[in-house]
């Protein structure tokens, strides 16, 4: 009896100590983790009508140390609201209101609400400082209230701003995600009214044992992003003096890890900044790099090339008869020179950018053949973490001419987003595997638990040999073509080729002197650490994208290689050296 007795008071004290240690845990959520919410919502339990204290998750960059920068976040401070039945000097209220509010507030508009007399609370002016929300609290303005406020607030202004996004009111009285990472987690980062009480034990003991979540499985919380923020404003302040420098319509560039799909800076100029968004045009608000869709010209041919090896209808030491000029369906292709080169292997068609020769390995490829490849690379949204994600234009390549083929091969014909074409070539750089592009990376619960995202879906598109053929041409193009040759590092390799497209006219056709020049280029080239892709739509006079893209591409890589102190790879025992990229 005295055994069973002493176990009921051992149970009894476990359950009693169980529940104090719950109550402990539960009030340091309340008060460490939550107790700025509660207090701000305590403050506006004074406010008779007053609207509900925003709230809402933050989002990061990442810095290359694993460090965490605040790229969207909560400012907090006052906003101004009256009681136009109990203001009774509404000229004075204004003045001294003016004084720390002036920007936002007019005279007129606030009169007009003083004297809605059927009013108890209208809101005059947002967003003022502590120091001057609590100087105007202190006057004691009869019929004027200064509450705290929290706001959406982005510490980098215009940094990676058309990625971020912004939050706006959707049909309701509610903010939330418009565009950017901010629409694409929006269920991550809103918060709920009752957000502070729900059950919090939910939240810890969620997907136990799995520490990899899908995007749309993640829980309530704050977004770490891949974004570096130093190479993000070192490839947005490089875009942006592109476009500026040429009189582009507008110019992009993309960086990314080619093995995981992790993008680390991506830009588009012209831009904005999330925190003035007053006079932005709206088309500006939205992300060109996966939403708009262009013919990138000859940064194709190297997937032309590696489908051709790929399929076994070429190898390396293949040679054909380059004529310059070609006629295909009664329509010429030409060299961008309309020079004949005679009897060449397949290397020279990379280094020599040459439209007949694509066109040859599109023939010897075959319409089959060429479809399969450039649906299974082109034919499916990439899955990138940003909204409105816009579609490949492949319908030339439903068409028997086989000039529709040929004109593909280099890069006319059909249009591809930015991030399409990036992943694609990515598979080349990561020895013949495609990966997933995708911005954040994980997501951090309320509790403190940070779940990583899912990214790992890969799809092989060519062989590691296919792959790392076309790879030592390209990096054959750098070391030997690009600026002559003087654009050789001799510690270091990297793969790259150059785009020229015409653009195409609004009635059909193409213009003869307005021209699409991107730049592709990753390394070091048989391990790659990075991939770049560069474009600018119709820079002004002057017609090659080598004119246009090639400094810019290689003061990133010396960059981005003193950055990350990428070692070298060149002058290393040859068992280190020339071996295909890894599979992924």
């Amino acid at each position: 009896m005295r055994a069973q007795f002493r176990s009921r008071i051992r149970l009894v004290l476990t359950f009693i100590v169980l529940a104090a240690l719950l109550t402990l845990l539960r009030l340091y959520f309340i008060q460490i983790v939550h107790g700025a919410e509660y207090a701000q919502k305590a403050d506006r339990q004074f406010a008779s009508g007053g609207s509900g204290l925003f709230d809402r998750g933050s989002i990061y960059f990442t810095r290359k140390d694993g460090t965490l920068i605040s790229a969207a976040t909560l400012a907090t401070g006052f906003l101004v609201a009256i009681n136009p039945q109990t203001i009774t000097d509404p000229a004075a209220a204004y003045s001294a209101i003016s004084a720390v509010a002036s920007s936002t507030l007019s005279r007129d508009a606030f009169l007009a609400a003083a004297a809605k007399k059927n009013l108890v609370y209208v809101e005059v002016a947002h967003h003022l400082s502590d120091a001057d929300g609590q100087a105007l609290a202190a006057l004691g303005i009869p019929g004027v209230q200064v509450l705290r406020e929290s706001w959406r607030y982005y510490p980098g202004g215009s940094l990676a701003a058309q990625s971020i996004g912004i939050v706006s009111y959707g049909s309701g009285d509610t903010l939330v995600g418009q565009t950017g990472l901010e629409a694409t987690y929006d269920g991550v980062l809103s918060r709920s009214g009752d957000s502070l009480y729900k059950n919090f034990f939910a939240e810890l003991f969620s997907n136990v044992g799995s520490l990899l979540v899908n995007a749309k499985d993640a829980h309530e919380g704050d977004v770490v992003t891949t974004i570096e923020p130093e190479v993000q404003t070192r490839l947005q302040d490089d875009i942006a003096k592109v476009n500026q420098r040429y009189s582009s319509d507008d110019s992009g560039g993309i960086i990314m890890d080619p093995a995981t799909g992790a993008i680390i800076a991506l830009t588009s100029y012209p831009t904005y900044d999330e925190n003035n968004l007053q006079n932005v045009d709206p088309t500006l608000l939205g992300n060109p790099l996966v939403e708009h869709v262009h013919e990138f010209g000859s940064i194709m041919k190297p997937l032309t090339m590696t489908s051709a090896l790929d399929a076994g209808v070429i190898t390396p030491q293949t040679t054909y008869d380059d004529t310059g000029c070609i006629t295909v369906n009664n329509a010429h292709i030409c060299n961008w020179d309309s020079k004949a080169r005679g009897v060449i292997p397949m290397e020279q068609i990379i280094l020599q950018s040459l439209n007949v020769g694509a066109s040859w390995v599109a023939t010897q490829l075959g319409q089959d053949k060429f479809r399969a490849y450039f649906t299974e690379l082109f034919g499916q949204k990439t899955g990138i973490d940003l909204p409105n994600e816009g579609h490949a234009l492949l319908s030339n390549l439903s068409q028997p001419e086989q000039v529709d083929y040929d004109t593909a091969s280099f890069g006319q014909g059909i249009a591809e987003t930015p991030v399409q074409m990036i992943r694609a070539l990515g598979a080349i750089a990561n020895g013949g595997v495609m990966v997933q592009p995708h911005l954040a990376s994980a997501v951090r619960l309320d509790s403190g638990i940070t779940r990583t995202l899912d990214w790992s879906q890969t799809t092989r598109i060519f062989s590691a040999t296919a792959a790392h053929e076309t790879t030592q041409m390209m990096t054959d193009m750098v070391d030997t073509v690009l600026q002559g040759g003087r654009a050789i590092i001799p510690t270091m390799s990297v793969a790259a080729k150059t785009g020229t497209a015409q653009l195409t006219k609004p009635g059909g056709g193409y213009y003869t002197d307005r021209f699409f020049h991107s730049f592709v280029g990753f390394f070091p080239s048989y391990n790659p650490r990075f991939i770049i892709l560069l474009y600018t739509d119709n820079p002004k006079h002057v017609e090659y994208a080598s004119e246009t893209l090639d400094s810019t591409f290689l003061d990133l890589v010396h960059f981005l290689i003193d950055y990350y102190q990428v070692p070298p790879d060149r002058g290393l025992p040859s068992t280190q050296t020339g071996a295909p990229a890894s599979s992924g």
